[in-house]
């Protein structure tokens, strides 16, 4: 039994964290850091409860540490969760900047420990059938992509971080990262990249807007996200030489696992058929269009990696090389911004 402890309780670690290991077989959720309140311990009345990071490093029964806390802070709290020994989770983003993931990765090689970076998104049921749709190549040569994340929320958030670009805060950052790295599991590395990186709402903060496009050698990619869209566009948009793509909504998994503290339904990640993708492609002449049975996701399968691979038996669901790869084009994003100009991709320089 791998016994795993989680630093902070927010919304990452009570929706998504707490959730998946506890309803994973082989690991067990054992122990939580909040420094004032016991609300991990209300859902999960077995866990320790430790008021700080020291505290909980210096529990030898945990295996595993997943780092939870604001993104600002996950540079700072990964490396003393590496400089102590144990295998860990980082949340995305990692880091702030590709420069502290390259430092975290070189310090895990040299302690010998697993960095694992939280891309659950990997596991999306759209992810998964966009996968499906290419394998088949209904679409013919893929010539244009969009991916976006748009929300509606004009106020100010809660989370006042989110709102301060020295904590973390901005939605490049925060579901660019996301993007980002799904257009690199899709379609590998880009070529070049050029964005638009704003704030749209009133008052002053971090960027609440972005428009971001990965060249690539016959393809474009353009990833978006802002947070005064309703309806919100596409969840993806593919056009090829033989026929278009298009899914909208979000996975269903975030909203349900707000709800529980463990799966136990034989149909999770199902999508409702009205949720479904459209694929309209040339046959005989004319313009078919079907729907596509979205494919189950199931954020589950990240946590199951992350235990095979602390056994032997698999490598780590996410490379930390994936999570430095992501930041690389984050940084590219908002130098292009600065800059007005498309930032070209090296990739000579991965961290060692």
């Amino acid at each position: 039994m791998i016994r795993v402890g989680i630093v902070g309780f927010g919304m990452g670690a009570r929706v998504f964290h707490a959730p998946l290991i506890a309803s994973v077989e082989g690991l067990q959720l054992a122990a939580v850091v909040e420094r004032q309140s016991d609300q991990a311990a209300e859902r999960y009345p077995d866990i320790v409860t430790y008021r700080s990071l020291d505290e909980m490093l210096g529990d030898r029964s945990l295996n595993l540490i997943v780092v939870a806390t604001p993104s600002g802070s996950h540079f700072d709290v990964a490396r003393q969760v590496i400089e102590a020994g144990k295998h860990l989770v980082v949340d995305k983003p990692v880091a702030v900047c590709a420069g502290e993931v390259a430092e975290l990765i070189s310090l895990a090689r040299q302690r010998g420990v697993m960095l694992v970076p939280f891309h659950n998104r990997r596991w999306d049921g759209d992810v998964l059938t966009v996968q499906k749709v290419l394998r088949e190549g209904s679409l013919g040569r893929l010539v244009y992509v969009e991916s976006r994340m748009d929300r509606w929320s004009p106020g100010a958030t809660r989370r006042a971080w989110k709102n301060e670009p020295e904590q973390g805060g901005g939605l490049l950052l925060d579901l660019g990262t996301h993007l980002i790295y799904l257009a690199l599991v899709l379609f590998g590395e880009p070529l070049g990249v050029s964005a638009e990186v704003d704030r749209e709402r009133e008052g002053e903060g971090a960027d609440d807007s972005f428009t971001l496009r990965l060249r690539y050698e016959g393809l474009r990619v353009t990833l978006g996200s802002n947070l005064l869209s309703s309806p919100a566009g596409p969840r993806f948009l593919l056009r090829g030489t033989q026929g278009n793509f298009r899914k909208s909504g979000l996975d269903p998994q975030e909203a349900e696992l707000n709800k529980i503290t463990r799966i136990e339904t034989p149909h999770w990640g199902e999508e409702s058929r009205e949720q479904w993708g459209t694929l309209t492609i040339s046959a005989d002449g004319s313009m078919e269009t079907r729907p596509v049975e979205t494919v189950p996701g199931d954020y589950r399968k990240f946590y199951e990696g992350v235990r095979d691979a602390m056994l032997g038996q698999a490598e780590p669901p996410v490379p930390a090389v994936e999570a430095w790869r992501a930041a690389m084009i984050v940084d590219w994003a908002r130098q292009s911004a600065e800059e007005r100009r498309e930032i070209p991709c090296d990739w000579n320089c991965e961290p060692v």
